[in-house]
């Protein structure tokens, strides 16, 4: 897309934004005075999300493994934001900032220069040498006893995380990490977030960003984990933070550095621009929405979803991801929970169960599988398809924080047609953001407003269903590309445009109000499906069975390596 070249103003200055996803990394072209999207342009990555064997060679994954090149993120900066550039019509002598987004905890080892240890010859055949992606979640038993420890410990950091560290997380990965390859571990100058990798790449200086310490590394009230507590987790593990984690932070919205001559000739733009200090696509999302007031719940719905929220109060919240000052705004207190599947789950359905029947319907409609089971779907009477499901296909990452839990779907049939499936599997998950509205609102951290973000907001159907299901109106961002807006916003307040980002967030940022509603009919119904899903949700996530199918699995796949 590209604004008429007339209405360039001679004087404007504009901002760049980029977001590194899952699968592909987006640059955004902005217009600092008000936040107009000018250009953008996507760049798949080569080698995607890294699930069976490492690049170019046989080297074989075992489950629950999800890894990244980070030559990928490289390739964004090469390819995405020159197009952008060329696609928006600008002077790039016009762009004042940069600023990026990550998954997290998207994490990577890397040496001294900050060399990617997978880059190196010596390591580009071991696994634990590449970029662990967010939703790696084979460190759950590291993650299992850095629990265990802390509430024997009666750490007080471990309630700040809802009483759970996840196996996301960057402590659960270094451990797994140290455990399984102590050569690589060994060889790990710096475990570093991709957040701050890529700044590092982009001016050449090595800036820790103060949300993901927060919330992805255990930084509370000035301290990472003691020695000691390291120490009880494995001897090896206790110099673990003062030589590969510590490391001076910076605030959301500073300036990291200006962008060095190897990165301005990736790019395109002038050397010496301001980079942004690094950030999580979720928590820069807040911005773009126009969403930093307290009790504004923004969720940012793709593959998976993002829940973050900004509040005046300190509270302990069960199952939350992370509570941190300054996590999503300075000066406030930053919220975050989340569901480690949701479009994944739609996705992974549509690719393993839909027959070529279903397929060949939607493409005499000319549209995706997804609208198709979506409208189909929507025609059907809420609760007539008899199912509840548990939307824990990716494991649960709030309230139980457990990747070791598995989906479930109760009331199949030999009756039971695609759509109505289809349909059960969007409803979790919006009951499973409906269980975590509930226990932020118990726990006195009120949620006054619902703001839906991200890829799934092109989706009526699930987002009707979403508002039927809370029981309150669906506040929409408007934008297609909130995290990059977002990341553009940031940069504007490091480059100076803005003195906060409260304002810039006024200035530049979106949201539709009440661009859903309830229905009254639909919500007497969901309310029923809830009660059932609750009834799920306790007794398959406080006992073993689906524990006990994992190590069934695991055993028999380790027994025929």
């Amino acid at each position: 897309m590209m604004l008429p070249a007339n209405s360039l103003g001679l004087n404007e200055k504009y901002v760049v934004g980029i977001d590194f996803g899952t699968l592909s990394g987006r640059a955004l072209i902005v217009r600092a005075s008000d936040g107009y999207e000018i250009a953008t342009s996507v760049y798949e990555y080569p080698h995607a999300v890294i699930e069976d064997y490492l690049p170019g060679s046989s080297v074989k994954l075992p489950p629950d493994w999800a890894l990244q090149s980070p030559s990928d993120y490289i390739g964004v900066l090469k390819n995405a934001v020159p197009a952008a550039l060329a696609l928006s019509g600008i002077d790039p002598k016009d762009v004042i900032g940069i600023g990026t987004d990550f998954t997290a905890c998207t994490v990577l080892p890397v040496d001294a220069s900050g060399t990617p240890l997978c880059e190196l010859d010596k390591f580009k055949d071991r696994p634990h040498a590449y970029v662990k992606l967010w939703k790696h979640h084979s460190a759950q038993p590291q993650a299992d006893r850095i629990n265990e420890l802390a509430h024997s410990r009666n750490e007080k950091w471990i309630h700040r995380y809802g009483g759970k560290i996840s196996s996301e997380w960057e402590f659960a990965k270094a451990l797994q990490l140290l455990e399984e390859d102590p050569e690589v571990y060994s060889a790990t100058k710096h475990w570093v977030e991709a957040a701050d990798w890529i700044i590092w790449q982009l001016c050449g200086n090595y800036v820790k960003n103060i949300c993901t310490a927060g919330y992805k590394a255990i930084y509370q009230d000035g301290n990472y984990p003691s020695p000691e507590f390291l120490e009880v987790l494995n001897p090896l593990f206790k110099d673990f933070v003062t030589e590969k984690v510590d490391h001076p932070l910076a605030q959301l919205g500073d300036k990291a550095g200006t962008l060095s001559p190897i990165a301005a000739q990736w790019t395109g733009l002038p050397v010496g621009i301001c980079v942004a200090v690094g950030n999580v696509d979720a928590h820069v999302t807040a911005a773009a929405a126009n969403a930093v007031a307290p009790g504004q719940m923004v969720a940012i719905m793709g593959t998976s979803t993002c829940h973050v929220m900004v509040s005046d109060v300190l509270a302990e919240v069960p199952g939350m991801c992370g509570v941190v000052f300054g996590g999503i705004v300075p000066t406030q207190w930053g919220y975050e929970a989340g569901q480690s599947g949701v479009g994944d789950i739609f996705a992974w359905f549509t690719t393993s169960f839909v027959n070529e029947q279903y397929q060949a319907q939607a493409k005499e409609r000319g549209v995706d599988i997804h609208t198709l089971l979506s409208d189909l779907s929507s025609e059907m009477p809420v609760g007539s398809h008899g199912l509840v499901a548990l939307d824990w296909e990716s494991g649960n990452r709030s309230t139980l924080v457990d990747h070791r839990l598995s989906g479930l779907i109760v009331g199949l049939t030999l009756a039971t047609k695609p759509e109505e499936i289809y349909r059960a599997l969007v409803e979790s998950t919006a009951f499973g953001a409906r269980k975590i509205v509930e226990t932020f609102d118990n726990s006195s951290v009120k949620v006054f407003d619902f703001v839906a973000a991200g890829g799934l907001i092109k989706n009526q159907f699930v987002m009707q269903i979403y508002a039927n299901i809370l029981n309150r109106p669906i506040h929409v961002i408007k934008s297609a590309q909130g995290p990059a807006l977002g990341s553009a916003i940031h940069a504007a307040v490091a480059a100076g445009a803005y003195s906060d980002i409260r304002s810039a967030s006024a200035a530049m940022g979106r949201m539709e109000r009440d661009a859903y509603l309830p229905e009254a009919k639909a919500v007497d119904v969901y309310n029923k499906l809830y009660a059932q899903y609750s009834a799920l949700y306790a007794a398959f996530g406080e006992n073993e069975m689906m524990h006990e199918l994992r190590d069934i699995r695991d055993d028999a796949i380790a027994s025929v390596r």
